[in-house]
């Protein structure tokens, strides 16, 4: 049976103690530690709306920028995840409700659905609707070789359905802190840089369908390439696991 957000009430509605723990979490206990240990640079915050819904399509080189770059955008961002990460009980179920819900902003896919990914798209309207920020990996999964690979065009169709704001979104350093199959972050410098908002209503107006969502999907990858240090690639990267249904 398909979901939404509604069906994990514990992650979506947090009661006051999550929001409370993740407050401390963001602000005290990991946030700022994390920062430190990252010598994170962020440019382009100015992009980043303070409240109100905004997409931020980034390139994906480790697990850990969906830690990253709620950090250098300053508020939650939501990201989809395999619904197992939220589920059980007692204490620890309530800490990996915390940890991956509330501070890592995950929103939960239910990896058992045959329509998932057809289910991602839906849920990630849902989250950008509460007036959320949502981010998303056009490449559809980590780059295993280093490079830029060709986007995926579900960033495109998401930024036309919602209107919402779309950020693109440059990583660099992250691979050196957590590389791919490594446990536990190393010490490395992390730079973020948040682009000018792509202008979504511009090619609404030179493009329909399958052309306007591979238009925005290729400007948000333009603008990535241009503020990072990796090699592009005319290719799509290897497609997804079911643990990464959308992009």
């Amino acid at each position: 049976m398909s979901r939404s957000l509604g069906d994990y009430p514990d992650v979506v509605d947090s009661n006051s103690a999550m929001r409370a723990g993740e407050w401390l979490l963001r602000r005290v206990l990991v946030g700022p530690p994390l920062r430190a240990y990252l010598r994170l640079r962020v440019e382009g915050a100015e992009h980043i709306p303070d409240t109100g819904p905004v997409i931020i399509a980034s390139n994906h080189l480790s697990f850990v920028d969906s830690m990253v770059i709620p950090l250098a955008a300053g508020r939650k961002v939501g990201f989809l995840g395999k619904a197992e990460y939220v589920q059980g009980t007692g204490a620890k179920g309530w800490l990996k409700r915390m940890w991956f819900g509330e501070f890592g902003g995950m929103i939960p896919v239910d990896r058992e659905d045959a329509r998932a990914a057809a289910r991602s798209l839906e849920l990630a309207e849902e989250h950008l609707a509460r007036g959320g920020a949502f981010g998303i990996y056009p490449e559809g999964t980590r780059s295993r070789d280093g490079r830029l690979h060709k986007g995926r065009t579900g960033v495109g169709r998401l930024a036309d359905a919602t209107g919402a704001l779309l950020v693109p979104c440059a990583l660099t350093g992250t691979d050196r802190v957590q590389p791919i199959g490594a446990r536990g972050l190393r010490p490395h410098r992390v730079t973020v840089r948040f682009a000018p908002p792509v202008d979504v209503a511009a090619l609404q107006e030179q493009h329909v369908k399958a052309r306007l969502y591979r238009a925005i999907t290729d400007e948000v990858m333009a603008a990535i390439a241009l503020r990072c240090d990796q090699e592009r690639s005319a290719d799509y990267a290897d497609r997804p696991g079911p643990g990464s249904p959308l992009g």
